[in-house]
């Protein structure tokens, strides 16, 4: 489970950073990838990275400005042409149908998959929005200048590993009943003692929890979505000196970030969406100020990945 950032400027591309797209990397959990945004030139940016678009599976869409769609046309018709088969789900506000199916109605394109469009209520302000046996995806409503959305992926926990040393060692030989203990499923061996599946497999593995936000301002919604995560990705537009110039068009600055992560127990955070007057050194700012409020602070920058560890809480 890694995040590959595909671009971190907001606004517009400048020479070393694209407009807004993230990959989440599910390759080891379901053998798919996760794409949240998709400014101009996301596909470009893949054909620089490891990402295959044969195995984009969901495309979640934050809101509707041009930094984060202008690159979706191509992405939905190449992939078409890169081998993918398997049905796509592009998720976001309402709108979103419009501009997809607009754009490949007037370029008469064809797609060779399935590709299925949901968007989210515009009356709708927290709610679920996919589930499975895997993963749980939550939304909130934020506050910018239209429609925009945070997302929270949670791992369901996983069945604690097969303590198969303890069962060798009660007489239990490598095979069906080990696969029965793995299960939660108690045994009784040939001497008639009962085995407990309970003693035998190790604690359950905490699911790893990611936030990723859209544009925002700090609003009502911002701890609900962030409260204990993992991994906190949040937008950071502006330095603090320039904290009414963020609340005027609606961003978030670094130290407001960081506070955030802070108050919400959130173990690591990191910063994307730079406007583009900061560029090499002068991001040093953005992240120097944040880590005096939250350490485990990170300046994300185009074709970073990050590992998303699993640990206990």
């Amino acid at each position: 489970m890694e995040l590959e950032f595909l671009g971190t400027v907001a606004g517009m591309p400048v020479r070393e950073r694209n407009v807004t797209s993230i990959c989440l990397k599910l390759l080891q959990e379901r053998g798919t990838v996760w794409l949240f945004d998709c400014g101009e030139g996301t596909q470009h940016q893949i054909l620089k990275s490891s990402i295959k678009l044969s195995k984009l599976e969901k495309i979640f869409i934050t809101h509707l400005h041009g930094d984060h769609i202008y690159g979706l046309p191509g992405i939905l018709t190449s992939r078409a042409y890169s081998g993918g088969k398997s049905p796509l789900t592009l998720y976001g506000p309402k709108g979103i149908k419009d501009v997809v199916n607009t754009t490949l109605m007037m370029s008469q394109a064809h797609l060779e998959y399935d590709l299925h469009i949901e968007e989210i209520p515009e009356n709708l302000n927290e709610g679920i929005l996919f589930e499975d046996q895997q993963f749980l995806v939550e939304i909130a409503k934020l506050e910018h200048r239209i429609n925009s959305y945070g997302y929270r992926i949670t791992e369901k926990d996983q069945p604690g590993p097969l303590l198969s040393k303890k069962l060798k060692e009660s007489g239990v030989p490598p095979g069906p009943l080990f696969s029965k203990i793995k299960k939660g499923k108690d045994i009784i061996l040939e001497n008639g003692e009962k085995l407990i599946a309970a003693n035998y497999v190790g604690p359950a593995l905490k699911g790893r929890i990611v936030v990723i936000m859209g544009d925002t301002r700090i609003c009502e919604n911002s701890p609900k979505l962030s409260i204990d995560a993992d991994v906190l990705v949040h937008e950071s537009t502006f330095t603090e000196e320039l904290h009414d110039l963020a609340y005027k068009y609606y961003h978030t600055t670094s130290l407001q970030a960081a506070k955030l992560a802070e108050e919400c127990n959130v173990n690591e955070l990191i910063l994307t969406h730079f406007s583009s007057r900061y560029q090499g050194e002068s991001l040093d700012q953005l992240l120097q100020e944040a880590r005096e409020i939250h350490e485990n602070t990170h300046i994300a920058h185009d074709f970073w990945v990050f590992p998303i560890k699993r640990k206990n809480k």
